[in-house]
């Protein structure tokens, strides 16, 4: 009985080795999307320009103030 679960444990994982393989080669053949622009990925949005995390001042802040 040890000698059969050897051989199907074996088997197992020979089959999932196998199926990560053809999975990853199926994969393989996908084109991901480009940016049309890097341009348009490096300019700030309206909404971080007016952010500065810096200014920003929280209510704990204001209670040690004073």
């Amino acid at each position: 009985m040890d000698q059969h679960l050897v051989w199907l444990i074996i088997v197992l994982v020979v089959g999932v080795i196998a199926s990560n393989l053809m999975v990853l080669k199926y994969t393989s053949k996908f084109k991901w999307p480009t940016p049309k622009d890097d341009n348009d990925r490096n300019e700030k949005t309206p909404d971080e320009d007016s952010t500065d995390v810096g200014s920003v001042k929280t209510n704990r802040d204001d209670k040690r103030s004073g």
